[in-house]
């Protein structure tokens, strides 16, 4: 099956277009890497590589009419391959309990129940485009990485 789009790390040319549909909330938040789906010249999706110990995949967002369609998918296995060629051994990601759609995509993509108790979060956080509302228990999974090697992706 070909796929109508291609996923590319966010280039610094590319930020303004992206942030202008779908924000980069964590843009200059720590050590980590956006992946971004195009299809021609349009961002259609997201996903960030949190460089932590165990690195994470966060702020996945594709845009609603491209859903259901695999791009979150193929972001979540991009960030899966940044993360091998990095060397590191698993993949963590914290998902709502509430999401069911994307608990069905990370399971279907190989992640199970890390073993830690759930996280919730009520509040106010800062992110770049401002400040974010938050009321929401997130359980925490994870996946082991395959031997994928620099060059690979």
């Amino acid at each position: 099956m070909t796929i109508p789009w291609q996923i590319r790390s966010l280039a610094d040319e590319d930020v303004e277009p992206v942030a202008a549909v779908l924000g980069l909330a964590r843009l200059g938040q720590g050590d980590g890497r956006y992946v971004v789906a195009w299809e021609g010249d349009d961002p259609i999706g997201h996903a960030y590589l949190a460089l932590t110990d165990p690195p994470q995949l966060q702020d996945v967002e594709v845009l609603p009419a491209y859903r259901r369609r695999g791009v979150a998918s193929a972001l979540a296995e991009a960030v899966e391959r940044h993360a091998a060629v990095r060397g590191f051994e698993r993949l963590r990601v914290e998902v709502s309990v509430d999401n069911a759609a994307a608990q069905a995509m990370y399971r279907k993509r190989g992640y199970r129940d890390a073993g830690l108790p759930a996280k919730r979060i009520r509040g106010t956080i800062m992110i770049r485009s401002g400040p974010l509302e938050l009321d929401d228990t997130l359980v925490i999974w994870e996946k082991p990485l395959g031997q994928e090697r620099e060059g690979s992706g």
